[in-house]
């Protein structure tokens, strides 16, 4: 380790909005837009990507609010963006009419405010009365603010009105809500979460709201919900003790609580009489030992009256993991991985028991993802299917009438003709096979290689699948550059246990695997190290800036988006205390010893030749800290290093609040990338 831990010579970098930290940021984000927002092919990149990003020819993802589809939708004419809806009859023209309910530039031009849609929940059955969510620049933290469908207005008098925070909102009724907010010292947790939970009555103040469940300040959160189905209303409180781990309670209408006697680090939900429980570790009920990854169902109010029968509805195996379920009225869908390629069933419950059959029309190694689009209603679904070069499709169907109707589909953005995709495998330091997908651009193969973009995640029990980005295959693939996409352990491919291989003090297994495919991907002769970048963001940008520091010989180029990179304080930063079931914490001696070995900014070192590297953050990221990439674009300059870095002022911690600052951001990425790994 290189790094005096106990005296950081930057941690006024920490002040987001200190003077000082601000003059720093202005001065390296003028030396990053000399070096690469100058060119003409900058120019050509931002506009092609804007242009994806703005078309009209996008599919308008929707949501089902009783008769109507409701879609939030961006373009050039109304960059913050339009609230809508529509009707299915209308939604299935090429061109439908759309009813506005909000338009976003309109008021954040006239309150003065750069508002960014957060969400909004519409109280059923009326769908009336709404609870809109809007952030300040793109933050977590969102103000609520009580919206009426028929007047288009928001309310004034009465209304439900709540501050910025990071904010838990519910319906009860049109009178009542469950809040969990920023009540004061001691009701956010050390993760800035809300730690208490509150009956809030219509007409009386905030500060009055009724406490009806406090956490630990050491919790993640607390969040509770209503269950409004007609002839099942319920409410239920959630305690999140860390980032695996909780207990659900059913609230009685008296206030008392009952607790769902599953595994703390299982996740049980509700739907109708059911109860289903997607297992993270083995568990033993009776002679039975289910194990981890399956799916168990059973009755709710059995299960709460001690009944442990259960039926095992998916057991998981070598290469299929459960990666999602979801419900219509009558049926679960069941959303399958097969060596990271998505498999689809339907599960109906009946008086012998659950069948299951597969529901076709998945290509090989894409994505695709089913689920109810009303499940108090009917057995209507969605049906999403896209691969690295097939654009999305958008299909509606319902069980029992034949195969889903396709009503929406993506345009090519770019031409996918000659392009290749094949799935491979690297053996990791342990033996471990690591999947990996790989897109080849048509034509020969350029002496050297190509140049080749290697991505990843490699944490939160998050699976990185097949998905198609026209931004990626302007900037990239028809360029010439080849693509790259890791299946490494800590994310969640192959189920629970490829997350657990790469948790905790296994994190070195995570960073291995990625490594692994590098000189896979050199071996087969793909690329060479002088030509084979790495882009990753937020946990992905832990992993890139350890490759950086752990692996420098390996890569031509490294991109870092809105990273962890000081291991030593992220758990007091921003949401970082959520993450020490991810990580460790640091103040555990024996973690710390662990988290010291790998930690960036700690690691970096004069001693060692490091490839380019471009950083980049927002100003109004609140999950993870903008403090991470500054401290280390700051170390990494004195040692000598060629280090770019450019922050957002906007965005969040997705690092851009519009389209206009997504193109930006990502033709930045894309011209460093091909300036460094010689791009023709």
């Amino acid at each position: 380790m290189t790094h005096d831990v106990d005296n950081d010579p930057y941690l006024w970098l920490e002040d987001v909005t200190g003077a000082e930290a601000l003059a720093w940021v202005r001065n390296r984000n003028a030396e990053a837009l000399d070096r690469f927002a100058g060119t003409g092919r900058f120019g050509l990149l931002r506009n092609g990507i804007l242009q994806v990003l703005d078309s009209d020819e996008k599919i308008p993802y929707v949501n089902r609010r009783g008769e109507y589809r409701y879609n939030f939708w961006r373009d050039a004419t109304n960059p913050k963006g339009l609230w809508r809806r529509t009707t299915l009859e209308e939604y299935r023209k090429d061109q439908p009419e759309w009813d506005v309910l909000l338009d976003l530039d309109k008021l954040a031009e006239d309150e003065g405010e750069n508002w960014v849609w957060a969400g909004a929940q519409v109280l059923r059955p009326e769908y009336r009365h709404t609870l809109i969510q809007l952030s300040r620049g793109g933050a977590d933290a969102t103000v609520v603010r009580e919206f009426d469908l028929e007047t288009r207005t928001f309310v004034t008098e009465n209304a439900f009105t709540l501050a910025e925070a990071k904010t838990m909102v519910d319906w009860i009724d049109v009178d009542t809500l469950f809040v969990g907010s920023d009540f004061g010292p001691g009701t956010l947790t050390a993760s800035g979460y809300p730690r208490t939970t509150r009956l809030w009555r219509r007409g009386t103040k905030i500060a009055d709201a009724e406490l009806i469940f406090e956490g630990k300040a050491e919790d993640v959160g607390v969040w509770t919900f209503h269950d409004d189905t007609v002839g099942f209303e319920r409410d239920f409180i959630q305690r999140m003790v860390d980032f695996y781990t909780s207990e659900l309670y059913l609230r009685s209408e008296n206030g008392e609580l009952t607790k769902i006697d599953v595994p703390d680090d299982a996740t049980a939900s509700t739907h109708r009489e059911w109860l289903l429980i997607d297992l993270r570790s083995d568990w033993t009920v009776g002679d039975t030992t289910h194990p981890s990854g399956s799916l168990l169902a059973t009755k709710l109010a059995s299960f709460i009256d001690g009944d442990r029968t259960l039926q095992r509805l998916f057991t998981p195996d070598e290469h299929t993991s459960l990666a999602g379920h979801s419900w219509t009225r009558n049926h679960l869908f069941l959303n399958k991985l097969h060596d990271v390629t998505s498999q689809l069933s339907v599960l109906t419950p009946g008086e012998n028991g659950w069948t299951e059959e597969p529901l076709a029309g998945v290509p090989p190694m894409s994505t695709a993802t089913v689920g109810g689009t009303d499940s108090d209603l009917d057995d209507e679904y969605e049906l999403h299917v896209q691969s690295f070069v097939r654009p999305a499709t958008f299909a509606l169907g319902r069980i029992g009438d034949g195969p889903a109707e396709v009503l929406k589909q993506l345009p090519e953005f770019f031409d996918v003709e000659g392009l290749d995709v094949s799935q491979h495998f690297a053996t990791s330091d342990d033996g471990t096979k690591i999947p990996y997908f790989q897109v080849t651009p048509p034509g020969a193969q350029p002496e050297g290689g190509w140049p080749t973009l290697l991505d990843g995640y490699g944490g939160f029990e998050v699976p990185r699948e097949p998905t198609y980005s026209g931004s990626d295959g302007r900037s990239w693939l028809i360029r010439g550059g080849a693509y790259v996409l890791a299946n490494i352990r800590g994310g969640g491919e192959y189920g629970p246990a490829w997350h657990e291989a790469g948790r905790g003090h296994n994190r070195h297994k995570v960073f291995e695997d990625f490594a692994a495919v590098a000189r896979d991907l050199v071996t087969r002769g793909v690329t060479v190290a002088a030509r084979l970048g790495i882009e990753g963001g937020s946990n992905g940008g832990l992993l890139t800036t350890v490759m950086l520091t752990r692996y420098p010989e390996l890569f031509g180029a490294v991109v870092s988006q809105v990273p962890l990179t000081d291991m030593r304080r992220y758990s007091k930063l921003l949401a970082g205390a959520s993450w020490v079931a991810e990580y460790g914490d640091p103040d555990d001696p024996e973690d710390w010893a662990y988290l010291a070995t790998y930690s960036p900014y700690h690691q970096a070192s004069a001693d060692r030749s490091y490839p380019p590297i471009l950083l980049t953050t927002s100003t109004r990221d609140d999950r993870v800290h903008p403090g991470h990439a500054r401290k280390l674009a700051a170390r990494l300059r004195e040692l000598g290093h060629e280090v770019h870095y450019y922050e957002n002022i906007e965005g969040g911690h997705g690092g851009a609040a519009d389209n206009k600052q997504s193109a930006f951001m990502n033709a930045l990425a894309f011209e460093f990338l091909w300036q460094k790994l010689g791009g023709s």
